[in-house]
């Protein structure tokens, strides 16, 4: 079967190796498997839910194309577009906020976790983002959304817009409802200085991530630094317990190697970390320089990356127009 992916990525700077595992290297099958069709979305309206400076968001939107470009998704066979340049995105959120009840965004325990202690401080934005994210996926009739853990309750308020919509307005097909490509376990990847927290660019030492255009020596000693505990290498599952920096260190060789998490608990078993870590570095240096290069390359030919992006944006406002078009049409505008 055919299947229509729609995916976002916020265009933050610094991409790290938690945005390539837990979601580019999956855009990168997807794409690559010629019954989908992929659109892949610089999601810039959601990157200012939090003050961004101008100047920098640009130069992002360019390097987040680039990390795409860099990791193995092609832009002759996806398309890759920022979001803010098809309106209809934003109209289309509007219109679906009016369909969305409180109690359902209220419920969203991503905006509680963003917006900290101080909820009465937090942007608009913020708190209905989810409406424009469902925005996002519904204007291409969208078959299946890529998402891990902490996505999933927002793809469930993107279904449960769709299916009020459609009752409400009695076009009971009118709005596809998306499945999830739910990722596998080791989607969500840990800081290298704390194995309780996602791997985050927010977080102040960078020795907490390994960043997409990290060298061979930064990430060799980022690896070297990266918090362990004084135990050997475990020899099963149940010893990673309570062990969250091993879990994650070996959560990242295995997606790196595209290898079983178990596989590799035998073949480290008893085994020191520093043997351990020698060769996670290795599989790090083999997978992430090549796209480092490539990025640094890329950023370079600023031409070629707007190129992308233009055709991408005729691509998107194309679908997109004709989906707005027939919504107003159904709201009464």
């Amino acid at each position: 079967m055919n299947k229509k992916i729609f995916s976002g990525v916020q265009p933050t700077g610094n991409l790290h190796l938690g945005n390539y595992l837990g979601a580019i290297k999956n855009f990168v099958s997807l794409n690559n498997d010629k019954e989908n069709k992929c659109v892949f979305c610089v999601v810039d309206l959601h990157a200012i839910t939090t003050k961004q400076d101008p100047k920098e968001l640009k130069n992002n939107i360019r390097e987040t194309v680039a990390t795409f470009v860099a990791s193995g998704i092609d832009p002759k066979r996806s398309i890759i577009f920022n979001q803010s340049q098809v309106k209809a995105h934003s109209e289309t959120a509007w219109i679906l906020s009016c369909v969305a009840r409180m109690g359902w965004l209220n419920r969203m325990t991503q905006f509680k976790e963003k917006a900290g202690k101080d909820k009465e401080k937090a942007s608009v934005g913020l708190y209905s983002y989810p409406v424009l994210m469902a925005a996002d996926i519904l204007l291409y009739d969208t078959s299946h959304v890529p998402v891990g853990e902490d996505q999933k309750q927002h793809l469930e308020l993107c279904r449960d817009i769709a299916q009020k919509f459609n009752n409400d307005y009695e076009v009971s097909d009118f709005f596809k409802i998306p499945e999830p490509l739910i990722q596998k376990e080791f989607s969500r990847i840990m800081s290298l200085k704390d194995g309780s927290r996602k791997m985050s660019k927010s977080e102040p030492s960078d020795l907490s991530r390994i960043n997409l255009t990290d060298d061979k020596d930064q990430i060799i000693n980022k690896i070297k630094k990266a918090k362990t505990d004084t135990l050997p290498m475990p020899s099963n599952e149940e010893e990673l317990k309570d062990r969250p920096e091993a879990k994650n260190l070996l959560g990242i060789y295995s997606s790196l190697t595209d290898t079983s998490l178990d596989r590799n608990i035998n073949n480290f078993s008893g085994k020191n970390f520093s043997e351990f870590k020698e060769d996670l570095s290795q599989a790090l240096v083999d997978k992430i320089l090549p796209i480092s290069n490539e990025i640094k390359k890329l950023l370079n030919e600023k031409k070629y990356l707007d190129e992308i992006l233009l055709n991408g944006y005729e691509k998107a406002n194309e679908i997109a127009s004709k989906k707005i078009k027939k919504i107003h049409e159904i709201v009464g505008f």
